[in-house]
């Protein structure tokens, strides 16, 4: 999946249709099970999960014979439009599609999402899988997906480079772009144009440097201007410094021919800092690495309050509507069951939200991205999704700014404040 979906997905003012778009149940005599109708709202519109959602409803209908799942079934920014209408008119579906973070709070503060945090046994799912869809202590929806952004790399041009290993310090790291300059390579490929790439440093340094608490504190009191926020925007300037992106890379985009990702792709470039689709895109926007593509998590920075094994990414889930009928609950339960979870992730489709499903995961390099996140001790959310749209855009566009040249450390962290501080009011 394309970070383009997720990023689409990213400013989620996620909401419906209009007319009422919830369950409806037709008692039968006899105390015979009542006639169901769920409405199941979900956005994978493409194989090889569409095919499996598919198999899914007509599985749980066979098993339910008096519960019929409706689908509504669209691509992102539909689906971001119609549940927009239909939650602003004071409804849910029954079981709907989620990205979780500010976009899922502001539905649960609208009453519109049921608390299944009684109801459901969360003991398999992965720990970063579950903190999208977690506030105050409470569950509001399942994992579905989960992903993470780490970097992606040519391995003959670490070695041609004299790069022994991949850098688990951010010292090392600026050093090893030092390294493939000298040798002649460009050592990031970055689509500056596009601008959510870019934010992916600042929010992976922030969380490093001041922890993942800081960050969520930071959705909380709407105060970016702490030192470690402003000292994640001079560690990135210090990187922007030493001049390591493709010639031309504010104005490139991330899956064109000439942009981010196929830099990487046809080896004019070594590194890009990217979600789990990254070897997908390659191959579709370049040549493709094959077994010279290989994986690295975002280096922890020394002396930092954060972890190497935190983790920042996406992924998506499923919240089950306030007013929905019992009968929505038990489908989601039956969707994200073992057996049924192990199969999307042997089909490609999705990777393990449930401990243990890291096997089921065929392609190498997403193995590791799959055992990271299994392993992982924190989860942030992407930042232009974790808070509220405009924050989000916000930080996006001054991270960009930055980049350019056109902002200092301490001015993206004053602006990102001054919309955060606007939008609590």
């Amino acid at each position: 999946m394309k970070r383009t979906c997720a990023l689409i997905a990213a400013a989620v003012l996620v909401a419906g249709c209009g007319g009422g778009q919830t369950a409806t149940t037709e008692p039968e005599e006899g105390g015979a099970p009542g006639k169901v109708t769920l409405e199941w709202w979900h956005l994978s519109t493409s194989d090889p999960l569409k095919t499996i959602y598919e198999t899914r409803a007509k599985e749980y209908q066979a098993a339910n014979p008096n519960i019929t799942v409706k689908m509504t079934v669209l691509e992102n920014e539909a689906y971001k439009a119609k549940l927009t209408t239909l939650t602003q008119s004071g409804k849910a579906p029954d079981v709907f599609a989620t990205w979780g973070g500010g976009v899922l709070k502001q539905q649960i503060d609208a009453g519109l999402v049921k608390d299944i945090s009684a109801d459901v046994d969360l003991t398999n799912f992965t720990t970063a899988s579950m903190a999208a869809y977690q506030f105050d202590g409470k569950t509001y929806a399942l994992p579905t997906d989960i992903g993470m952004v780490g970097f992606w790399y040519n391995k003959k041009h670490f070695e041609k480079a004299g790069i022994a290993e991949p850098p688990t310090t951010w010292t090392g790291f600026l050093d090893a772009v030092k390294k493939l300059k000298a040798a002649g390579i460009t050592p990031i490929a970055l689509a500056g144009k596009e601008k959510w790439p870019g934010h992916y440093y600042w929010a992976y340094l922030a969380m490093r440097i001041a922890g993942l608490p800081a960050l969520q504190q930071a959705g909380t009191d709407h105060d970016f201007t702490k030192p470690e926020f402003v000292q994640a925007g001079q560690q990135l300037k210090a990187l922007v410094d030493l001049e390591p992106f493709q010639r031309g890379f504010l104005g490139a985009g991330y899956s064109t021919p000439d942009g981010q990702s196929a830099s990487v792709a046809n080896g004019k470039a070594t590194m890009e800092l990217m979600g789990q689709w990254a070897p997908t895109v390659q191959a579709d926007s370049g040549e493709g690495l094959g077994e010279d593509l290989g994986f690295f998590p975002f280096p922890e920075v020394e002396g930092g309050k954060g972890a190497i094994t935190e983790a920042f990414g996406g992924g998506g889930g499923m919240a089950v509507g306030a007013d929905a009928p019992k009968e929505a609950l038990d489908f989601l339960k039956f969707l994200t069951s073992t057996e049924n979870h192990t199969k999307a992730v042997e089909s490609g489709a999705v990777l393990p939200v449930l401990k243990g499903v890291e096997s089921a995961v065929k392609d190498e390099n997403l193995k590791v991205v799959a055992e990271s996140l299994a392993s992982a001790t924190g989860f942030q959310l992407y930042l232009d999704q974790a808070y509220p749209p405009a924050v989000g855009a916000e930080v996006n566009d001054s991270v960009a700014e930055l980049f350019a040249g056109a902002k200092t450390p301490e001015q993206v962290a004053q602006d990102i404040t001054e919309v955060a501080k606007s939008e609590s009011e």
